[in-house]
């Protein structure tokens, strides 16, 4: 989506009003082109694919956002990846406003999304208000996530009617691995109506883009091509307008059964743990300190 923001900035410079909207530090030292939500649009519209990944930090979401990722979400997947959890179900919203308030506050270009945990917004739209107003408020996120098609509109429409953009997600919702069976692939056969169903609903409702997991190719296809609003896939196929993936499945740090969809870029885990390894035995040698590493 680089590209096109890049030619978007263009056409909103020449066409921006003599007073700088975003303060004067841009008029002598302009950042990176902030990524919006009409950015999204643009992107499905032009046929250019739109980036994501998770992060939960400073560190990671600074390094995601200099390398030019266009969204990161601050998942509920911080449950497995941060605090050990078994699924994403016990994450609470106060565990995630501060990580994605470390994210929020690292980046300059990347569009940043909240995703709102369970339990957080499936009592109804006022739920769902109040939790995504914390974020909005809490932890400068540019927009949340929540789970759920039909049974979400609502809440969705909700939301985006007090002014918050909503980054819908259907298919396989993890949220709902009970209900669902487990980690089951959805859209298979008959489903696929309920997925257009699904699909249809969260446009409706005024979701900015939708997030299709663990859905068929062809399935994904058929949701990419029925909707006005981009989607992004989570093992959806290349025929989604975008991708997105748990960093640390990418990164080769995740320990564990690593999803299908998903093509390491990276063995973070063998280089720590060969790090660390040195580290100890340079310590138990006396290699490490040595003067050059003293005051």
């Amino acid at each position: 989506m680089s590209e096109h923001a890049s030619n978007d900035a263009a056409s909103d410079s020449a066409n921006a009003p003599a007073e700088n909207p975003y303060g004067g530090a841009a008029k002598t030292a302009p950042g990176p082109k902030r990524v919006r939500t009409r950015h999204f649009q643009n992107a499905k519209r032009e046929g250019i694919k739109i980036t994501g990944l998770t992060s939960y930090d400073a560190l990671t979401a600074r390094i995601f956002d200099e390398a030019g990722i266009d969204f990161l979400l601050v998942g509920d997947s911080a449950a497995n990846n941060v605090l050990g959890y078994e699924t994403t179900l016990p994450v609470t919203l106060d565990e995630l406003i501060p990580l994605t308030r470390a994210v929020a506050g690292a980046v300059q270009r990347a569009f940043v999304v909240a995703d709102m945990p369970f339990g957080s917004y499936e009592n109804g739209p006022d739920e769902a208000l109040r939790t995504a107003i914390r974020f909005m408020k809490e932890t400068g996120a540019h927009a949340v996530k929540l789970e759920g098609g039909e049974r979400s509109h609502k809440q969705i429409r909700r939301v985006v009617g007090a002014g918050i953009p909503v980054m819908a997600h259907i298919g396989y919702t993890p949220q709902s691995e009970h209900g669902l069976g487990g980690h089951i692939i959805q859209g298979r056969g008959e489903g696929i109506k309920q997925l257009l169903a699904d699909a249809e609903a969260v446009q409706d409702a005024g979701a900015f883009a939708v997030v299709l997991e663990m859905v068929p190719a062809d399935a994904a296809r058929q949701v990419t091509e029925l909707l006005e609003i981009p989607t992004i896939s989570v093992g959806g196929g290349p025929h989604c307008d975008g991708q997105l993936l748990v960093w640390t499945d990418w990164a080769g740090l995740t320990t564990g059964r690593i999803p299908k969809f998903v093509k390491q870029y990276a063995n973070l885990a063998g280089v720590l743990r060969e790090a660390a390894t040195e580290w100890r035995a340079d310590v138990a040698s006396g290699a490490y300190p040595t003067e050059e590493h003293s005051y």
